[in-house]
């Protein structure tokens, strides 16, 4: 029997690319341990661990946190997963954080997801919620029946801060600016492989692909239909 060996792949994409949605797809076919740098915060912030009580001080005073916070953060849960293959999400944001982890893992491949700023932007501020029950609309996709208004209660709708042009347009540059020579360090190494596109169903069967050269499928769907 052949034995593989472990698959370390970093995902990277602009806010609203459809990591999420890729990251989930790949976890489910197969079958790699996913860790979000912002679940990992969210989580320590919750436990109030020492790590998370820090990072909670930065984020109050709206200053990023420190590469070598993040870093500690991510490389403490990665020992729990020597034996995994794992995907990793937002992180490495920084080339800091990137030789950070080069010192203490190989990665093997980065999937980069190259969707173009215009798609991102009219895909985030056509996005408004409905408060009390979180309901989502998208303008473009899944419109209200009436413009503004929640179809089940009749209230109204709000878009949230994130989701307002000039927030999108300010958090499309902080990626392009931090993210963009993380991109670079990858790409010198051999390493990235970008998939471009505009809609998230039509990326996805190239990922699905070029992963299934490396992983079994583990999912019990049938493989030839991948969703």
């Amino acid at each position: 029997m052949v034995v593989r060996p472990l698959l370390r792949a970093v995902i990277m994409g602009p806010p609203g690319s459809g990591k999420g949605t890729v990251a989930s797809r790949i976890i489910k076919h197969f079958g790699m341990k996913h860790l979000s740098s912002g679940d990992m915060l969210r989580d320590n912030m919750q436990k109030k661990t020492e790590v998370g009580t820090l990072a909670k001080s930065y984020i109050d005073e709206g200053r990023l946190i420190p590469d070598d916070i993040m870093t500690q953060l991510m490389l403490n849960e990665l020992k729990h997963l020597a034996e995994y293959n794992w995907l990793l999400d937002g992180f490495p944001r920084t080339v800091a954080q990137a030789e950070a982890l080069d010192k203490e893992c190989q990665v093997d491949t980065v999937i980069d997801l190259d969707v173009p700023f215009e798609t991102i932007q009219c895909r985030l501020t056509a996005r408004w919620i409905h408060p009390a029950s979180g309901r989502v609309y998208n303008l473009e996709f899944s419109p209200p029946k009436v413009q503004g208004i929640d179809d089940i209660t009749g209230e109204p709708l709000v878009q949230r801060d994130d989701d307002k042009p000039e927030t999108v347009t300010k958090r499309l540059q902080a990626y392009d600016v931090q993210t963009k020579p993380v991109l670079d360090y990858y790409r010198k190494k051999g390493l990235l492989k970008s998939f471009s596109g505009t809609e998230t169903n039509k990326i996805w069967p190239h990922i699905y692909a070029f992963l299934r050269t490396k992983l079994p499928d583990v999912s019990q769907k049938d493989a030839t239909t991948p969703r």
